[in-house]
């Protein structure tokens, strides 16, 4: 069974290593740019995993995952922070805002991948 995934990242380069990570156990991934790309993408299709950088060039990722946890729809939607921004709070204001996990980039691939799939089982 494939599972859903939105990758939110303005990174052309992180976009590309996160396909290719989550593709190899067979996971649909759908990538988006930017807040407003996500926004627009989440309209129509619902993921069972968000992977949100936290610095977006128009809404920033912490924004958006305030906004995406009040609509009823999506507000069970686990959203994971991937971010290159690791300074002390960092993490809390992530949690604070209701990301379900935290990654800093770069990425350790076999902690990212069992994060993901602990998410996508629901724990």
């Amino acid at each position: 069974m494939s599972h859903s995934i939105l990758v939110v990242d303005d990174n052309p380069s992180n976009l590309k290593l996160f396909t290719l990570l989550l593709a190899v156990p067979g996971y649909e991934v759908t990538t988006a740019r930017n807040a407003r790309e996500a926004l627009s993408i989440l309209e129509h299709t619902q993921p069972e995993l968000i992977l949100m950088d936290l610095q977006l060039p128009d809404i920033d990722g912490l924004t958006l995952t305030r906004r995406l946890k009040q609509d009823p729809r999506l507000q069970h939607t686990p959203i994971v922070a991937v971010t290159a921004s690791a300074m002390k709070g960092d993490e809390e204001k992530a949690r604070a805002a209701g990301v379900d996990g935290y990654m800093t980039k770069p990425l350790d691939k076999r902690a990212f991948r069992a994060m993901v799939q602990g998410h996508l089982k629901g724990e």
